[in-house]
């Protein structure tokens, strides 16, 4: 009788264990699963705009750009500051400040000014925007060239500046810097009537800022890069 009790009990043991290991796994995924589902820290995603509204004078620069925002977990981020800068730029260009949260993309007189506010992205839900950013004297001379832009973000669960969406701002599409209006951010190439509509342009603001000739952009604008095409900015 010893031996048969013996295997007995020591084959209750095994199943007790292995038991014990299923529940502790289910626990385990139990517990992963919630977390995943409804306390994770997601991250905003935003995308390359199609288009954007543009004026730039001598004594300041306007932007203004959709955005679509992405919170890609579960829990609400809160957005409490947005920047625009261009980090290929000298340092004398400063950074574009979030100035106003507008209704559309063209501008008009019609519309009515809201300041900048946080705001919170629902966790796993998309939000457009439109937001404008300016700067006085910023710096920002547009060459009818292709510049890299990027708009940095301060969240409510982390400190400091970080960096959202990187892309390339298509400045030569800025034909007439004296009216506040929208242009395609697209790369296509401008017409001939286009480019010197441009340059024209600059070579007015160039001499507010008391230089006599307009720079040769061409080497600008069809060199490419490393890879031979022209540079793209990409989401982060």
């Amino acid at each position: 009788m010893f031996w048969p009790m013996a295997a007995t009990n020591q084959y209750a043991s095994s199943a007790l264990a292995g038991a014990s290991v299923v529940s502790t796994c289910a626990l385990l995924f139990t517990v992963a699963s919630f977390w995943w589902l409804n306390a994770r820290q997601g991250r905003l995603k935003a995308w390359e705009p199609h288009a954007f509204a543009a004026i730039v004078h001598s004594s300041t620069a306007r932007l203004r750009l959709p955005l679509v925002l992405h919170n890609t977990g579960p829990k609400p981020i809160i957005v409490q500051d947005l920047i625009l800068t261009f980090p290929d730029e000298t340092a004398s260009h400063l950074p574009l400040l979030w100035v106003s949260s507008p209704s559309r993309l063209q501008p008009g007189p019609d519309e009515e000014a809201k300041l900048p506010a946080g705001f919170v992205v629902a966790g796993r839900e998309a939000q457009q925007l439109f937001l404008e950013f300016e700067a006085p004297f910023s710096g920002l001379l547009p060459e009818a060239r292709d510049y890299k832009a990027q708009i940095q973000v301060r969240v409510g669960h982390r400190k400091g500046w970080r960096p959202l969406l990187t892309f390339t701002l298509r400045a030569a599409n800025i034909v007439d810097r004296h009216r506040y209006t929208v242009y395609s951010n697209a790369p296509v190439e401008l017409t001939k009537q286009d480019r010197k509509r441009a340059d024209a342009a600059l070579l007015e603001l160039l001499e507010e800022h008391g230089h006599t000739s307009a720079p040769d952009n061409t080497s600008q604008q069809d060199s490419p890069d490393d890879d031979g095409e022209p540079g793209m900015g990409r989401g982060g």
